[in-house]
């Protein structure tokens, strides 16, 4: 092509260049420009229309083709720019994107080989003078100084950005974020991104250059020559993904955006915000005084491609460049679309001509606008390539089916986004001649789906981006113009008209979308209403009686619904302090009011709640040991696992023990606790106040009122059971009242010779027998299972009445009664032996399975399971165990002394056996007597020590053999008259009923008038 003059115009940003370039172009007959972005043509194209008219202007991007007859001027992206025209007039605009790693080649080859008939202009950055001096032959500069100063202000708080700012990002999730946090600060903001539609990008603009907002949100794409009325330039970040990989902006980059902020004499400024670090010195400099560092690349493809065979297409894009300012540019998608398409084997088998190559690769040039992975992409496009060559186009139908898919308005933001993109990859397809039937109609469909997805996402920025009610406020404000608010009886408080919030309790809850710098001006209003109505409801509340009020089990403090405060740790335990949710603006005197309610409150409930045990406290009356103890009880808020304290338990006498039981303390068998404190309301308190205490983050809460027992989880404290009123054994955990009351009924039964559950204990824990068992051995029971036949009640007896003495006779109904109910017993009874198998049912036998300890010094006895050699050999009481679980005595038995637990360390005994209701128990009767040496029956004792009183010595049995003699021989035990003595292994003791009674009862006796009345004979 014959080259005229040719020109590179240089210099930063705001010195008109492209406008220079466009009056350029206007004195010529023909001109084409290219330009980087499918938004600056648009804006370049509308503006050379309103100069010329549409009928000689044309446009060309990949996404959109308008050609009029008779055009004269071509408005392209650089991509698009035709070759083959022969224009007077050529300029390429932002000509330093030759160094773009992604599309550096292109705009190369346009330096190279774009050339107008009569002049040619470069427009770009003095960074490329180097390289166009190298690579254009007698090219002329022309450097044009910028029309305003760019000062460098430093970092910026996003809720500090100045009006008409513009805040730079370069992701979609990044400018998303600070155009949320533009909303709730400022208002709102308009979006401009490079992805967007022509017009939605638009429409944005308009909103930000009319006024509507004040802020604007954009990737990289203001730094290309889009002319806006921007004061300041803040970057969020200064990092960029290029396609391959995440860099750092280079310094001319920076100037370029930058460059954006002061349009023509207006000054402009740029600094950082968000995560964003300053600036160094150096390049603060740089970008100020327009002074980078040239650039010494270029990115170049070979323009001269072979069409033989794919290996040579592939072959001629990868040639080395043979000038030392161009290297080759890393491998693009179209390139990685070619080689992806030439191993598929039904794309190969349809190169069979070098046109149908020049096919594929027009095919391969399709850009990926939907950024989906690239093996999807080559299949699109191995289906794009296979229509064009069989039937030749892209079926109308199945083209429709596409677009129809992507033709839906509804959905959010990232939906309608991937919609355009979408869309796009058609309308560039309806761009290209001959590819699909009816060019104009598809290009016209496509267009207008583009369109009405472009509205719809200009709507959803808009809805979510701007707001329109604290724009229009925080305009007001900053006109300071007197607000009006006020606020209902709900709560709710408007300015305005406008809701900006709610009153919960005696704190303002501002709406989410008003917040920061906004949000303080529209606050300060709202306190104006809300003054009065703090003091009101502190009257109000204050007054309040306490039933309106409640703890959480958390420790909150709510009135009704509104929380209101807090507890905190006091000075003790019972003695909890307040926090009262009261806001600053709300005065002194309102917050000492709801304070020193809350404290009143939860002072009179815990002397409510915890009357015994505070009564106790004062109780002047309880001095030494008791008093000790006393204070022991209150620390534990009224429950104290007996483990813990045993030896204290043992140190008090009965008189100390006496005082503590007239305030409710109950000395049980597994935990000392007063029954009062023991209740859920009580409960509940007692573990928000232990937790306050002991600094916990998050309190346990109580179980459920009613309950018996609950599942024991081992990963929690074993404390906070015990406050709650429970106590583990086993898998679950019994209510402490509850386990007193079966360790009452088990201190009556046999547990070392072994015995059965009783109705009543199941009846107690509320479990089923195998429930029961595990909890027996959570206990420190052993407990064995058998079966045996289930015993049925004998068949009722139906006695027919006698007659009235009187001669009445028996009504009809009563002898029809009887008569049915003796023949349904025998029938029954008729029933149950015809039935062969017997009905089994299961049943368990506990005994007490102490865990013996072995301390140095231990006797032999006392290791096996016995009791300590030298103690326990009479008839009196047997010592209890002393481990946590073993039945010990409680209450009034450990506390008369009946009963008396071995020191520690020692092996478990037999338990003790239950008093009898009529006297004192088996082998306390004559301790007295024995100890001065007399029987229990008054009897003088002159036998020897060792001596039996039959006048055997100890050891010798009545047969005269030696005791155990036997035994060690390996010959059973013998009972009493030769009988063999039951072993201890052979299952549980069975007891029978004493015979009938011989001779006749009194005629008189109750029992004599039943039998006459069942047999009247």
């Amino acid at each position: 092509m014959a080259a005229g003059r040719i020109t590179a115009v240089l210099g930063p940003t705001n010195t008109g260049k492209t406008h220079h370039a466009i009056e350029r172009m206007l004195a010529h007959r023909t001109g084409v420009i290219g330009l980087p972005l499918r938004l600056l043509a648009r804006e370049v194209y509308d503006r050379i229309v309103k100069a010329r008219g549409p009928s000689v202007v044309a446009l060309i991007t990949g996404e959109e083709r308008i050609v009029p007859e008779r055009v004269a001027y071509w408005v392209c992206t650089v991509e698009a720019m035709p070759n083959e025209i022969g224009a007077d007039f050529v300029a390429v605009d932002e000509i330093q994107l030759c160094a773009d790693p992604e599309r550096g080649h292109i705009f190369t080859d346009r330096l190279l080989h774009a050339r107008g008939l009569i002049e040619t202009m470069f427009l770009g950055s003095e960074v490329m003078r180097g390289a166009i001096a190298a690579l254009v032959p007698g090219v002329q500069f022309a450097r044009r100084e910028r029309f305003s100063t760019l000062t460098w202000s430093g970092s910026k708080r996003t809720n500090r950005m100045p009006p008409r700012s513009a805040i730079v990002g370069f992701s979609v999730e990044n400018v998303y974020e600070v155009a949320e946090l533009l909303r709730r600060q400022k208002g709102g903001c308009a979006v401009v991104m490079g992805a967007l539609s022509p017009r939605t990008r638009n429409a944005q603009v308009a909103m930000y250059q009319n006024g509507e907002v004040d802020y604007l949100v954009a990737t990289d794409a203001i730094g290309m020559g889009l002319n806006l009325d921007i004061g300041h330039v803040a970057f969020s970040a200064t990092a960029k993904f290029d396609g391959r990989r995440m860099r750092k902006l280079f310094p001319h980059e920076i100037g370029q955006i930058a460059g954006r902020a002061g349009r023509h004499t207006q000054p402009g400024t740029f600094g950082v915000t968000g995560d964003a670090r300053p600036f160094d010195d150096g390049l603060i400099d740089a970008v100020e005084n327009h002074r980078f560092a040239p650039i010494q690349r270029l990115q170049w493809r070979n323009p001269a491609l072979e069409f033989g065979s794919v290996e040579r297409l592939i072959a001629s894009l990868e040639v080395a460049p043979q000038n030392e300012w161009l290297q080759r540019g890393r491998e693009a998608d179209d390139v990685i679309a070619l080689k992806t398409l030439a191993e598929v084997p039904e794309v190969r088998a349809r190169l069979g001509h070098p046109s149908d190559l020049r096919l594929l690769w027009d095919v391969c040039r399709i850009p990926d606008f939907r950024s989906v992975s690239g093996t999807e992409h080559a299949l699109l496009l191995a289906r794009i390539h296979g229509f064009l060559q069989d039937p030749g186009y892209v079926p109308s139908d199945w083209l429709a089916g596409q677009i129809a898919r992507i033709d839906r308005t509804e959905g959010d933001i990232d939906t309608l986004s991937k919609r355009l993109a979408f869309i796009r990859t058609w309308t560039y397809v309806a761009q290209r001649r001959g590819w699909v039937h009816d060019e104009s109609h598809w290009r016209n469909e496509t267009r207008a789906v583009e369109d009405r997805l472009s509205d719809a996402l200009h709507a959803a920025l808009t809805q979510r981006f701007v707001d329109r009610r604290t724009s229009v406020l925080l305009r007001r404000l900053n006109q300071k113009e007197t607000l009006v608010a006020e606020v209902n009886d709900k709560g709710d408080v408007s300015v305005e008209g406008e809701f900006v919030g709610r009153l919960e309790g005696f704190r303002f809850r501002q709406d989410a979308t008003s917040s920061s710098d906004e949000a303080r001006m529209l606050a300060r209003a709202a306190y104006e209403a809300l003054r009065p109505e703090f003091h009101l409801r502190a009257d109000r509340f204050y007054n309040a009686p306490d039933t309106e009020m409640d703890f959480t089990e958390q420790g909150g403090l709510m009135w009704g619904t509104l929380a209101v405060g807090k507890l905190v740790r006091g000075a003790d335990v019972l003695r909890p302090s307040v926090e009262a949710f009261v806001d600053d603006e709300a005065g002194e005197e309102v917050a000492e009011k709801v304070r020193r309610r809350l404290q009143h409150f939860i002072d009179r409930k815990v002397a409510t709640l915890f009357e015994p045990l505070l009564a106790m406290s004062r109780d002047e009356a309880l001095t030494g040991l008791a008093r000790g103890f006393a204070f022991r009880l209150v620390e534990a808020l009224g429950v104290l696992p007996r483990e813990g304290v045993a030896a204290e338990v043992k140190e008090l006498d009965q008189e100390a023990r006496g005082a503590l039981r007239k305030h409710g303390v109950r000395f049980g068998q597994f935990t000392i606790f007063q029954q009062a404190l023991l209740k859920p309301a009580a409960t509940r308190l007692r573990l928000v106040l232990a937790s306050l205490w002991a600094g916990l983050d998050r309190f346990p809460e109580s179980p459920p009122a009613g309950l018996v027992t609950i599942p024991f989880l081992p990963e929690l404290p074993r404390r906070d059971y015990t406050l709650a009123g429970y106590h583990p054994a086993g898998a679950r955990a019994i209510r402490i009242d509850m386990l007193e009351r079966l360790a009452d009924l088990l201190r009556a039964q046999d547990s070392r010779a072994g015995f059965e559950a009783a109705p009543e204990m199941l009846s107690i824990t509320g479990m089923t027998l195998d429930q029961f068992a595990q909890l027996m051995e959570g206990l420190g029971y052993r407990a064995e299972k058998g079966e045996r036949v289930k015993t049925k009640p004998a068949a009722p007896v139906v006695v027919l009445p006698a007659p009235d003495p009187s001669g009445n006779p028996i009504p009809e109904e009563v002898s029809l009664m009887a008569a049915a109910a003796t023949v349904e017993a025998e029938a029954g009874a008729e029933g149950e032996a015809e039935v062969a198998a017997p009905e089994m049912e299961s049943f368990y036998t506990f005994a007490w399975a102490p865990r013996p300890r072995h301390p140095r010094g231990e006797s032999q006895g006392a290791r096996e399971g016995g009791a300590p050699r030298g103690e326990n050999r009479g008839r009196g009481r047997r010592p209890q165990p002393a481990s946590a679980g073993a039945p010990v005595a409680a209450e009034g038995q450990a506390e008369a002394g009946a009963v008396a637990a071995p020191a520690e360390g020692a092996a478990a005994a037999r338990p003790a056996r239950s008093r009898r209701p009529d006297g004192p128990r088996r082998g306390q009767e004559g301790a007295g007597k024995a100890a001065e040496g007399g029987r229990r029956d008054g009897a003088p004792q002159g036998k020897p020590a060792g001596e039996r009183r039959d006048g055997k010595q100890g050891g010798e049995r009545r047969d005269g053999k030696s005791a155990g003699g036997e035994r060690r021989q390996g010959k059973p035990y013998e009972g009493r008259n030769g009988k063999p003595a039951p072993r201890r292994d052979e299952g549980p003791r069975v007891y029978e009923a004493h015979p009938p009674r011989e001779g006749k009862l009194d005629p008189d006796s109750p029992f004599a008038i039943l039998a006459k009345l069942r047999d009247p004979k």
